[in-house]
């Protein structure tokens, strides 16, 4: 599959171009045949006979980059002085900081915020000790925890690589939430000493988010959390998923007027996303759904490469008990959706599957299948990816989320919660919005957040978890 050029591979080309007529057009044609895509055009400064340009080209990886500023380097007239990857630049020094939120400017500022002013607060918290949600951060902050041993597509890691993709989430819950996010990369994989590290620094949070922990592991983490903490704890790998994917699948529903209780599901995956996809529409009502993992399709009984949580997967899933590949679940279905690896699926496969068929093809960063392939046959095509319509995309849900769960001061998190989140993504979008390119509401959509928060905050108290 041919990558797109993206601005994730963004970079900026200082070049010093002879100042006559035409040269610019050049630069401009080069980076066109290199299959760049030009942006910015900025003048640095003029000097006798020569312009410094810095100019902005998005490419489609960093061998392309190299591809591009060579095209522009053998051009005559032209010297390439600088080349900066704006990737690299954004993160230079962190992308989050603190702010005070109460200045101190003086004595009595001080006296106040500090000692001796302080102490009446602490004796407060002592005394009632759900003011810590009033008169300190816990009430709008959550803890980002990873070990990093399933970064994005990545892998195993390690925590100090796993920083930048935790420093970004906390930016997206800031953002869109107004929610203070810490990251915390944990030098351990062991699953006790991360379960007791969460329930230490809990006392500063008001919830927990797991992020980029590998499976079987993150399952055992989050249960046990959940049932020692008195503060929401939600693994977004897993349930900001499925939530999304929840939505998308209302939504399509809802635009091919089907109930969606009857239509037969197949998730390429048994994984965090996998797994936790295939229980939120089991529990939704789905009652035809098949799991497959790299050795096929889950079913009661399978000896190979099972574990206790594919065990429990197989009790729910596959009510026909069909065995074989992911080719053989896919004959007859209305719905994929790959959470998994590249290339599991071919066009032949999606010809198997029932009339329109509708595929989430969500693996990155490379699909379970090329977009290009899978939208010829399809009625409606989902991705992970920016470039292509029916983003699912979790900036969707776990601000709103922990935003809901914040406000309502949540003991925890159940099904009603993921429900009524899944729902509220759904109906942003109205019934004359929806098309086979618009199932799901964009990641900047500023209704969603609010429509979200709502929704959770009211189904915890509906459902006894509020704390206020």
């Amino acid at each position: 599959m041919t990558r797109l050029p993206s601005p994730s591979y963004s970079i900026t080309i200082r070049v010093e171009i002879e100042n006559r007529v035409g040269m610019f057009s050049l630069i401009a044609d080069a980076v066109s045949r290199a299959g760049g895509d030009l942006g910015a055009i900025d003048i640095v400064r003029v000097e006798k006979g020569k312009i410094i340009r810095d100019i902005t080209v998005d490419a489609r990886d960093e061998r392309h980059e190299k591809v591009i500023v060579a095209s522009i380097r053998d051009l005559n007239g032209v010297k390439v002085l600088r080349v900066m990857d704006r990737t690299f630049t954004a993160h230079e020094g962190g992308k989050i900081e603190i702010h005070n939120r109460v200045s101190i400017r003086d004595r009595d500022d001080l006296a106040k915020v500090y000692t001796p002013g302080v102490a009446r607060i602490c004796r407060d918290i002592y005394e009632h000790k759900e003011h810590a949600y009033r008169y300190t951060i816990k009430g709008n902050s959550v803890a980002i925890v990873t070990d990093g041993t399933a970064i994005l597509g990545l892998g195993d890691l390690g925590p100090e690589a796993a920083m930048p993709v935790m420093e970004g989430k906390a930016m997206i819950f800031k953002e869109f939430a107004g929610i203070d996010a810490f990251p915390l990369a944990l030098k351990t994989r062991d699953t006790d000493e991360i379960i007791n590290t969460v329930k230490n620094i809990s006392p500063v949070f008001g919830g927990i988010n797991l992020e980029d922990i590998s499976a079987p592991r993150c399952f055992e983490i989050e249960t046990r959390l959940r049932k020692e903490l008195d503060i929401p704890v939600i693994h977004d790998d897993q349930h900001g998923t499925a939530v999304v994917v929840l939505a998308a699948l209302i939504n399509v529903a809802r635009l091919l007027k089907r109930d969606i209780k009857r239509l037969k599901v197949v998730v390429s995956g048994a994984g965090a996303a996998g797994s936790a996809v295939s229980k939120i529409l089991s529990t939704y009502g789905v009652k035809d759904i098949i799991a497959c993992d790299r050795h096929g399709a889950i079913y009661a009984g399978r000896r190979q490469d099972m574990n206790p949580y594919k065990r429990a997967l197989a009790k729910i899933t596959n009510p026909r008990k069909l065995k074989g590949g992911v080719s053989d679940a896919m004959s007859g279905a209305d719905v994929f959706i790959g959470l998994s690896a590249p290339n599991v699926i071919t066009p032949d496969d999606i010809k198997k599957m029932s009339k329109g068929p509708v595929i989430f093809t969500l693996a990155n960063p490379e699909p379970e299948i090329a977009p290009e392939e899978a939208l010829p046959l399809v009625r409606i095509l989902a991705t992970g990816r920016s470039d292509y319509p029916n983003q699912i995309n979790n900036m969707l849900s776990f601000p709103g989320i922990f935003r809901g769960l914040l406000d309502a001061r949540a003991r925890g998190v159940n099904e009603e919660i993921k429900f009524a989140a899944a729902a509220a993504i759904a109906h942003v979008l109205k019934d004359d919005e929806l098309h086979e390119d618009y199932i799901i509401p964009g990641a900047f959509d500023r209704k969603v957040v609010s429509a979200v928060a709502h929704a959770v905050a009211e189904a915890a108290r509906d459902t006894g978890l509020a704390g206020k």
